[in-house]
């Protein structure tokens, strides 16, 4: 009898145990694989939502509308949109193909494209790590005001500000520092006088942290079940929230702030311009790797081209809908703009809108509503910046599960976000944020469009048109920016900035373009070497764009695939090029003026340091080499042929993956070797053809 109990209990055991298991497994669901071996998303529309998360975070219900109410008017959707089209989309494209064609994170996408962009590959890396640590402590101060949105009434009646600086943030104001007239020296250093941890902000943050793990730890498996969540709920709080806020009293009068209103010359000041690129430029999320990251867990031959304008698209859309809500309350509250007044991002989130809910009947349920819209939108773009960290561990061969992966590095991370958790945290938010975003970001994208457009296949450059011609030209480029940015900074105008670095590049460009190796041709004459030393122009100056497209093309494009366009790699190369390195140049002359800050020290000095282990990457590409799995390091050496394609790309799937031998991987590889040896095979004639 004891025997037949024993057994029965045993045998009910080992049923709880696989249910439990099987439970386990449906609510954290392993992700499936590709053929490769590589982890996969469940579905195309798990990928586009994990990625529209991303970048439609905060900054679109709270940074935009700030920015356009300091330029309001239609006038506004013209240098934006022109920044969506020109900038924002082609990088996207550049991003989400070569993380998708080369079957890896940033750091193994930019090594396949030239060894030496290595640290390229590392800076979104390093942007996502450092950004998400303040990310989480910003979403610990909304989840103060969520907590206490169940308070009635609600606590920051009649204290709106008080209530934000000494219950939220809870930072003693500096001791400010100063410098001496004329801005030469420092006089004083600003001091702080607090410096203990904030408990209810380590706490929230903690709890923050944990939800971050949670929707990670299992990869994109378990991703792509938690966007549903993350994108679904923001969309139907801000439907909500849009009709009740064009509901109020006078709304109307605020959206015709927006969107009935013309000043046109607004467009005459290289501010609005300078404003529209750089919203479109952090609210798309370029720069921050996840695109790239998760596009590698695409089927191959997804379509990127359309995934990139979806979701492009859907951002700008996205915050354009959710203006409507910031602007009908900016008629409720008859706040207009006034000439000298700027309303900055925290303004929106934590003063005006809190404001706006205690004037709406029901209050406590549009508070929480607003929070837990903000909550959830910061929460998408957080958990996708930390796990570009783990992608880059994962990838790179670590010899432990992604489940220990990503729960050591969220314990990392939470104990480096404590700075962040003390009475001088804000402060440290405000210095890290700002260089952060204005420097590291922004270099990190500069050596994206730039070098992919630059160095991809370089041999068959110089090997066409000698190394001479490619350095001169270079310099040209390099060199003009670099003048262009210096004189017109030191003259106080643009004109004669943008005339000398343009100059500067023209006289390279045909000092290259006379040098260049002289094509080989049965014509002579004159007009012959004239087109011949025009064509190698070409070479110098699109050549690696425009082989990068065609390259990607073969993996990303196709059938009913959307193609790279052609005018991609322009844009790339001479357009985002030169705006983003205008822009940036715009950092240190303000850092100049701050540099009695220790907290704009410490954040100034964060960012050189990201951008010299950008660089350090294309000096001594063998000390990132630690990123890359053994036998992915190979990759980007192969030898190849001008105007041919590169078999690499073909091959990546074989190479990757635990296939060993077989028609199909036979096959490829006589390709390969085909393309590497420019040898005219049968089957290099017929894939061509096909």
């Amino acid at each position: 009898m004891f025997l037949r109990c024993t057994h029965a209990a045993i045998m009910a055991l080992h049923k709880i145990k696989a249910y439990a298991q099987k439970g386990f497994r449906w609510i954290f669901p392993e992700p499936d694989k590709a053929e490769d071996g590589r982890d996969q998303w469940p579905s195309r529309a798990a990928f586009l939502l994990a990625a529209m998360g991303g970048c439609a975070g905060q900054g679109n219900l709270l940074r935009y509308p700030s920015v356009v109410y300091n330029n309001y008017g239609l006038q506004w959707f013209i240098p934006y949109l022109l920044a969506v089209f020109l900038i924002a989309i082609p990088a996207l494209v550049l991003e989400i193909s070569i993380g998708q064609a080369y079957r890896g994170g940033s750091v193994i996408a930019f090594n396949n494209i030239n060894g030496r962009l290595k640290g390229i590959g590392l800076g979104p890396v390093f942007v996502s790590l450092i950004v998400v640590q303040y990310f989480t402590v910003n979403l610990a101060w909304i989840m103060n005001y969520f907590r206490n949105s169940f308070t009635s009434p609600l606590p920051w009646e009649n204290r709106i500000e008080d209530f934000y600086n000494n219950d939220v943030v809870a930072n003693p104001a500096p001791i400010a520092g100063s410098l001496t007239n004329g801005g030469n020296n420092v006089v004083s250093y600003t001091s702080y006088p607090a410096i203990g941890l904030i408990g209810e902000t380590v706490g929230w943050s903690a709890f923050i942290w944990f939800l971050i793990w949670f929707s990670i730890f299992r990869g994109v498996g378990m991703t792509g079940r938690v966007v549903y969540f993350t994108m679904g709920l923001p969309i139907i709080t801000t439907i909500i929230f849009v009709g009740r806020a064009l509901s109020l009293d006078n709304a109307g009068a605020g959206v015709k702030l927006l969107w009935g209103t013309w000043r046109g010359d607004q467009l005459a000041s290289g501010t609005v311009w300078q404003t529209a690129v750089g919203q479109v430029f952090f609210s798309t999320g370029i720069g921050f790797g996840y695109f790239t990251s998760y596009a590698s867990y695409n089927q191959k031959h997804s379509n990127a081209v359309m995934d990139a304008v979806l979701i492009c698209g859907s951002n700008v859309l996205f915050e354009n809908f959710a203006a409507f809500a910031i602007f009908g309350v900016v008629g409720f509250l008859r706040r207009w703009p006034q000439d000298g007044e700027r309303l900055g991002a925290f303004v929106v989130g934590f003063l005006t809108l809190p404001e706006a809910v205690l004037q709406m009947p029901g209050a406590n349920f549009w508070a929480i509503l607003l929070f837990l819209t903000l909550i959830v939108l910061g929460f998408s773009s957080a958990f996708v910046m930390l796990d570009v960290v783990a992608t880059l561990l994962v990838d790179s061969g670590v010899k432990y599960s992604r489940p220990a992966i990503v729960t050591a590095l969220t314990l990392v991370s939470f104990l480096m976000c404590l700075p962040y958790c003390t009475e001088f945290g804000y402060y440290l938010l405000d210095g890290v944020d700002r260089w952060i975003n204005n420097i590291a970001l922004i270099f990190v994208v500069f050596g994206e469009v730039v070098s992919a457009t630059t160095v991809y296949r370089w041999t068959d450059i110089t090997g066409r048109v000698g190394l001479p011609a490619f350095i001169v030209y270079n310099l040209g480029y390099f060199g003009g920016l670099l003048i262009g940015v210096t004189v017109a900074h030191g003259v106080g105008s643009a004109g004669p900035g943008a005339g000398a670095g343009f100059g500067f590049f023209v006289v390279c460009t045909l000092v290259a373009g006379f040098i260049a190796k002289a094509p080989a041709s049965d014509s002579f004459g004159i007009m012959s070497k004239v087109r011949g030393q025009a064509s190698q122009l070409w070479y110098l100056a699109f050549y690696s764009g425009n082989q990068l497209r065609r390259d990607l093309n073969l993996v990303v494009g196709g059938g009913k695939n959307w193609n790279i366009p052609s005018f991609m790699p322009v844009l790339l190369r001479y357009v985002s090029g030169p705006v983003l390195a205008i822009i940036f140049s715009f950092a240190f002359p303000e850092f100049h003026t701050l540099r009695y800050d220790p907290m704009m020290i410490t954040g100034f000095i964060l960012s050189i340091l990201g951008m010299v282990g950008v660089l350090l990457g294309f000096v001594m590409p063998r000390y990132y080499d630690a990123f890359i799995p053994v036998h992915r390091r190979d990759e980007g050496t192969q030898v190849t042929v001008l105007n041919e394609p590169t078999g690499q790309l073909d091959t990546l799937s074989v190479i990757n993956s635990d296939i060993d031998g077989g028609e199909s991987g036979s096959r490829e590889k006589s390709l390969s070797e085909g393309v590497r040896s420019g040898n005219d095979s049968p089957e290099l004639r017929a894939e061509r053809l096909k």
